[in-house]
């Protein structure tokens, strides 16, 4: 059935000058789930998006795509509709993983549905795929210091305090969604919401 393809994306920005920003933290964790599949990123031009297919969750694993829009943060909507159609993916079967600046840094939620939240990844998809009923694993970048944008600070790079501890949130982060994608929402947010 077509309802059994996961379809888990990451968002971010493209291109080396952004890789280590906040705003890249779901490029991040897209590159570990990828690891653990075995698999590599490949070009899936029809939807402007880079995607691995494989198996998560351990054995046997639950059939999932794993991808990363190519455009910008803010476009991101087309590539995800895109993914959706061409893998005959529904929404109720996305995973979207993005930076929330309202929770702390080393903090993760997952939910089902919701609000964009003022976060522009969101909003396109929201506008492209006509719903907002999708499953989202919000990675903790805590607020900007100061007086500085959230936009600014999203487009900085973690600190080097903050780097120390970042392959842990990716690791934990990554197992959340493998438990969201073989044990339900329930027993995930049990789990790792912190």
């Amino acid at each position: 059935m077509a309802d059994d393809v996961w379809l888990v994306v990451g968002l971010g920005n493209p291109g080396p000058s952004y890789a280590g920003n906040r705003h890249n933290i779901g490029y991040m964790v897209v590159e570990e789930l990828v690891g653990r599949m075995g698999g590599k990123l490949k070009s899936a031009k029809q939807a402007q998006a880079d995607v691995a297919e494989g198996r998560l969750g351990g054995m046997p694993g639950v059939r999932a795509v794993v991808g990363r829009p190519r455009t910008y943060m803010n476009e991101s909507g087309g590539p995800v509709a895109g993914l959706l159609r061409f893998f005959k993916s529904s929404p109720a079967n996305l995973v979207v993983i993005h930076d929330e600046l309202d929770i702390g840094f080393d903090t993760m939620r997952t939910k089902f549905g919701g609000g964009d939240n003022g976060h522009n990844g969101l909003k396109s998809i929201r506008r492209s795929i006509d719903t907002g009923d999708f499953y989202r694993v919000r990675v903790g970048v805590g607020r900007p210091p100061g007086r500085q944008s959230p936009a600014d600070f999203v487009l900085d790079d973690f600190s080097s305090t903050e780097r120390k501890d970042l392959p842990f949130i990716i690791d934990r982060t990554a197992d959340a969604i493998e438990c969201l994608l073989t044990e339900g929402l329930e027993v995930t947010q049990g789990k790792y919401n912190s």
